[in-house]
């Protein structure tokens, strides 16, 4: 996108009418990324945290009140012990940083597994960053089955007050959900991007707004 329509966007003309209000990330790609420059699979996941950043900044500035966003699943947790390691620690390093920034943040997963952080447990409730700001739910060993069992089990959704999502994004090229939240994106439009999540930048975003604007907002109706 040109700066000229970039700048265009940020100031939202009458011609985008469609902004989402609550914007899903599911950041794949970082293994990909790390075998490109000959480092070992763990090494694309700090990277990932920068790019987090930059996509973050982006969408505070457009006025986006809610993002969900992948940290790591319960089937990541079978990846090799160094691996796991590594996302969990980036997870960790993303939220001590998101601690000096206005925001509200919850980490959503099974905190009750030993793969949970334990430096993550405090925020299994909602908590504001500073002055608030968005609404940032962080998913940490994150299933829709756990989901699922969660309802059955008390009637309530694990991610109960995570509002439905309008549009997720997904880096890596790979078209797929992978369980994200799936109640809540049951009516939410994809984009797809080729580029790996180390890479993703707020430019990404902008290219996954403009194809929003030409999509069905009728939900089935």
């Amino acid at each position: 996108m040109s700066v000229r329509s970039k700048k265009a966007f940020a100031e939202r003309p009458a011609r985008y009418v469609r902004m989402p209000r609550h914007l899903g990330i599911i950041p794949d790609g970082n293994r990909r990324w790390a075998d490109q420059r000959s480092l070992p699979r763990g090494g694309g996941y700090l990277p990932g945290v920068d790019a987090a950043f930059r996509v973050l900044e982006e969408i505070e500035r457009l006025g986006v009140e809610e993002v969900s966003i992948y940290g790591f699943t319960k089937e990541n947790v079978r990846r090799p012990s160094d691996q796991r390691h590594e996302f969990q620690k980036a997870c960790v390093e993303a939220v001590r940083r998101l601690e000096r920034m206005n925001a509200e943040l919850r980490a959503v997963g099974d905190s009750r597994s030993p793969m949970f952080p334990e430096e993550l447990l405090k925020y299994t409730e909602r908590t504001v960053f500073g002055s608030g700001g968005t609404k940032i739910n962080l998913l940490i060993n994150y299933s829709w089955k756990w989901d699922v069992e969660m309802l059955m089990g008390t009637g309530t959704l694990g991610s109960h007050d995570v509002s439905p999502i309008d549009l997720i994004i997904r880096w890596g090229g790979r078209s797929r959900l992978s369980g994200f939240l799936p109640i809540q994106s049951v009516y939410a439009d994809i984009y797809v991007l080729d580029r790996l999540w180390p890479d993703g930048s707020g430019e990404d975003v902008y290219e996954a707004l403009e194809w929003y604007q030409e999509q069905d907002p009728t939900r089935g109706g």
